[in-house]
């Protein structure tokens, strides 16, 4: 009985810890951004060395993406998200952001409907509704330097925040389709798209002219500390999907989806703790909706 308990906390912390790097993730791409290197291509920085990894330990892996259209799907869905949710983090308003990223229960239900033609229940169409609502509340919200208005997107990080959050939904709604292929294969799927669709839309940017590209920093060398800082981000990101899947196999989906909601949580408080976030009873009041919707969605057993 006690050997079957024992690894619960284990697995909740570990839920916690990725939840952790996620939610605190904005600051150190705020910090290479300052720098001069645009999150697009500090994502590409970032996910590189560990798509190498992977690759070197995993070589088996590389031929399951090859031959896997299924994975390539995965691929490009984790790559909008990551590229999407950390340039969004380092323009906007990360609590804006973040709450409009987790709207992903709304998007699961109309992809689970389109893809795996789960059906719609009138549960589900209710959570729709609520998210739908919150949502509507966060866009009216004057966001920074705006005013209220129609309930919107006011900004490109806006934009990017709703794109994220589709983009998680449809990487989430994959790895279901994909469950029986092996883990080592969706692992390498997920870190090479974070690493080509930023790298293919950085460059598509920086050719046109809007964004520079990763070679200086103003002019001036890179300091000592930013590829230190790009290779413990990779490794934190690294630490932290092992730590996922070590939870997420140990835990019901109910608590470990819940427990992914502290995201939000650290995402806010260090926001506001360190200037990148305000928050107002309007986003209050989204918010909690949002949340509340994406808890409740995921204490709905599975199918």
């Amino acid at each position: 009985m006690n050997s079957t308990l024992q690894p619960i906390p284990w697995a909740a912390l570990a839920l916690v810890f990725n939840s952790l790097v996620w939610g605190l993730s904005w600051w150190p791409f705020r910090q290479l951004e300052g720098q001069g290197l645009h999150p697009l291509w500090a994502t590409v920085w970032v996910y590189l060395p560990t798509v190498v990894v992977i690759a070197a330990v995993r070589p088996r892996a590389v031929m399951q993406l090859l031959r896997d259209r299924s994975l390539w799907v995965l691929m490009l869905a984790a790559g909008a998200t990551n590229a999407a949710f950390n340039w969004a983090t380092v323009i906007g308003d990360v609590v804006r952001v973040v709450l409009l990223f987790y709207l992903m229960p709304l998007w699961s239900v109309l992809l689970a409907r389109c893809l795996l033609k789960e059906s719609l229940s009138a549960v589900a169409g209710i959570r729709m509704v609520l998210a739908l609502v919150g949502a509507a509340i966060v866009l009216a919200a004057p966001d920074a330097g705006g005013v209220p208005g129609l309930p919107l997107p006011q900004s490109l990080a806006d934009w990017l925040g709703l794109l994220g959050g589709f983009a998680f939904a449809l990487n989430n709604v994959m790895l279901k389709r994909t469950a029986d292929r092996p883990e080592e294969g969706r692992v390498l799927a997920m870190f090479v798209g974070g690493a080509m669709v930023a790298a293919l839309l950085g460059a598509a940017l920086s050719a046109h002219g809007d964004i520079a590209w990763p070679l200086t920093a103003g002019g001036e060398p890179w300091p000592w500390w930013l590829p230190v800082l790009v290779l413990t981000l990779s490794a934190l990101f690294l630490c932290s999907n092992l730590a996922l899947q070590f939870g997420a196999v140990r835990l019901p989906v109910h608590v470990s989806s819940v427990l992914m909601l502290s995201e939000v949580l650290f995402a806010a408080v260090s926001a506001v703790l360190l200037g990148a976030g305000h928050v107002t009873g309007s986003l209050l009041a989204g918010g909690a909706l949002i949340v509340l919707t994406a808890a409740w969605a995921a204490r709905e057993p599975a199918h």
